[in-house]
């Protein structure tokens, strides 16, 4: 295990909010809140773009300055809770936890500048 994050949960957020769009498809939109229970922990909601109107929140978790727990906590289509169990459902929110480690390792940078 590396060292524990240690860096401002606000800088973070900020820094998420600017590198994760760039990370997802065209169209699709992310909104990073930071989680005021944890301080090494974010919430990130995806919006899909088309016509499924699908969102996903998931629950990002430093474990130290490399590691991020992506967990998905809930999925949505246009405004209701929908089985998170299907195979497109369990596919887009592999492909959007792909992106996240992806974005978490564009910002070691931020988390782990030494």
């Amino acid at each position: 295990m590396n060292e524990p994050l240690n860096t401002d949960q606000g800088t973070l957020v900020q820094a998420w909010q600017q590198m994760l769009p760039s990370m997802l498809s065209p169209g699709d939109s992310a909104q990073v809140l930071a989680d005021n229970a944890d301080p090494a922990c974010l919430r990130v909601h995806i919006n899909v773009a088309g016509h499924q109107m699908y969102s996903f929140d998931f629950q990002c978790i430093y474990q130290d300055t490399r590691e991020l727990e992506v967990k998905l906590v809930d999925v949505e289509r246009s405004g209701r809770s929908v089985d998170e169990h299907s195979d497109v459902i369990q596919e887009l929110a592999e492909d959007y936890a792909r992106h996240i480690h992806e974005c978490a390792q564009q910002l070691q940078v931020v988390t782990n500048p030494s």
